[in-house]
């Protein structure tokens, strides 16, 4: 139930954080947080 909850927050926040992204450095900077942080939280 919680990893439900935490991989639905982490893609709300990949969505907002792809929107705002202006290069691709940065997209992947953003998805190798959002990685980072789904491999803390399990």
């Amino acid at each position: 139930m919680t990893r439900k909850i935490v991989l639905a927050v982490t893609a709300g926040v990949l969505a907002l954080t792809a929107s705002a992204c202006n290069t691709v450095r940065g997209a992947g900077q953003d998805l190798e947080s959002v990685a980072n942080d789904v491999d803390e939280a399990t």
